[in-house]
């Protein structure tokens, strides 16, 4: 094969840091007032108690999943295969999917920036329901080392709040 029509293979990721999905306030999984969140069971991760209700894409990628039913969770694909879950507050199931519109479908490609869903604030905590948002990076992805939380409080576009290592 002639040298310069051979592709060059793309760089191993070992690493790589996420920024929020939603603007708010950064707190511990510890907080979340649901066991499955809270005691890791699912996954190490943060949560959001968000401040507006839009959720942008964290990195580019690919949207894996969108509760179809209930509009309130979607889980995403980073290009080296890492899996993150966004979910919309706590029981935010029960409602249904009223007062959650995604703006994306299973299988769309995304860019880190674009917007996912809108969710209503209001309706969520009028429906009795705390707004606090987990990000997880679900338990069970072989190619990851760990995943460390990043320190600050702020949460935003700009900021990474999650750094997950990939196993060499």
């Amino acid at each position: 094969m002639i040298k310069w029509l051979k592709k060059k293979a793309a760089p191993r990721i070992e690493e790589f840091d996420m920024v929020a999905p939603i603007k708010g306030k950064v707190v511990s999984l510890e907080e979340v007032p649901d066991p499955a969140f809270s005691t890791k069971a699912m996954g190490e991760g943060i949560a959001i108690h968000p401040t507006e209700g839009k959720v942008t894409a964290p990195f580019t990628g690919k949207v894996v999943h969108v509760m179809e039913k209930s509009k309130h969770a979607l889980i995403i694909e980073h290009e080296s295969g890492v899996q993150i879950l966004i979910h919309v507050g706590i029981n935010t199931v029960s409602l249904k999917g009223q007062g959650f519109n995604p703006h994306v479908q299973t299988g769309d490609n995304i860019k880190a920036g674009q917007l996912l869903m809108e969710f209503d604030l209001d309706a969520i905590q009028q429906g009795g329901l705390p707004v606090i948002t987990p990000v997880i990076v679900p338990d069970g992805q072989e190619m990851i080392s760990h995943v460390e939380i990043l320190e600050g409080t702020s949460a935003s576009s700009e900021v990474p709040v999650l750094r997950v290592h990939l196993k060499a």
